[in-house]
């Protein structure tokens, strides 16, 4: 049988009149010393129905008025109210009183006297609940609004990998498509080459993180899947510098530099070209650099802001608080470069 959690607003009530009990009692130790113990006990008896009485008749009343015209409910809540912090509190009090529970330390007044003696108690406890549940609901509205926050950071993460895993894949199968179609010796390696990187899509991406020696391997696996499309006279060098291969990062968040160097890079490079790839993670920092030769015009074009890239630049935005990513172009050569702090993962 499942076990059924205690409401976080019932601990509320439990947890104000705790405190409201130990305040006053607090109070009555400097000024009834001689009679405090059992002072607490009479103290107890009223803040007991006070709590119990005040959740059920706050949090419940909507269903114990519905269906009345909100003038009459808001006259009934208040005579109820009247009713309830007055002659029930006194009721209550009287109650244990005659089962010998509650020692009277008050004169013998007349009933109304008495009944507004003790209305005073309840004044003060309504004072502190209203006070300490505008806190809990203040805290209460802020949780809810880091969690919706988070929700939609999780959401829009999503949503960006669902967007940019179809376009890098797309590009991936036209390369494979170009290789089938001249029947090309190469295009089963090719195929070989994108179930590696489909297994990680399939099994790695679903996470929040990787290790770098994962993001090493299938961007290794990309780079000889596109390597296969041209002669020997594209250069790649790829150089890693890394402290600690377990150190954790997003899946594919290097990835969109790569296949930027490829598509929008070499393909229009006919003499010398080349893909340079650095990779260094020290003291919990990244630093990618992707430099590529561009067209031979060596004309100086402004950065286009692919799929890719706009979307890596809105993942790092999510995901960390401090990084750097800048690309642009200098003569023939286009650089791309990304610095990350690890552990200011968001």
């Amino acid at each position: 049988m499942k076990r059924k959690e205690v409401s976080p607003l019932f601990m509320f009530y439990v947890f104000s009149g705790m405190v409201f009990l130990l305040l006053y009692s607090i109070a009555e130790f400097f000024q009834y010393p001689a009679t405090y113990g059992r002072r607490i006990l009479n103290s107890f008896f009223l803040v007991s129905y006070l709590t119990t009485g005040s959740y059920f008749f706050f949090e419940t009343r909507k269903h114990l008025l519905k269906g009345l015209h909100k003038y009459l409910h808001a006259l009934v809540f208040v005579l109820l109210a009247i009713i309830f912090y007055t002659f029930g509190l006194y009721g209550w009090r009287e109650l244990w009183i005659e089962m010998g529970f509650y020692q009277n330390y008050a004169p013998i007044l007349p009933f109304l006297k008495g009944v507004a003696l003790h209305a005073q108690f309840s004044l003060a406890y309504l004072i502190f609940l209203v006070v300490t549940r505008n806190v809990f609901n203040n805290i209460r509205l802020r949780e809810r609004n880091n969690q919706l926050l988070i929700e939609k950071k999780e959401a829009e993460l999503s949503f960006l990998k669902a967007q940019t895993n179809p376009h890098f894949l797309f590009n991936t199968l036209n390369n494979i498509y170009s290789l089938a179609r001249d029947r090309d010796e190469r295009a089963p390696e090719s195929i070989l080459r994108l179930s590696k990187i489909l297994r990680f899509m399939l099994y790695e991406t679903s996470s929040s993180l990787v290790g770098v020696d994962d993001e090493i391997k299938v961007m290794a696996d990309y780079i000889a899947l596109e390597k296969l499309r041209y002669d020997d006279s594209l250069q790649i060098n790829v150089k890693t510098q890394i402290e600690d291969p377990a150190q954790k990062l997003p899946p594919l968040l290097l990835i969109p530099l790569v296949e930027n160097a490829f598509k929008h890079g070499i393909s229009e490079t006919r003499n010398a070209p080349f893909v340079d790839v650095e990779l260094v993670v020290d003291r919990e920092q990244l630093v990618f650099v992707v430099k590529n030769s561009v067209g031979d015009d060596n004309a100086v074009r402004e950065p286009k802001e692919n799929i890719g890239l706009s979307n890596l630049r809105r993942q790092l935005a999510l995901l960390y608080h401090d990084y750097e990513l800048s690309v642009g172009q200098a003569e023939s050569v286009f650089t791309s470069s990304l610095r990350i702090r690890l552990t200011s993962h968001v």
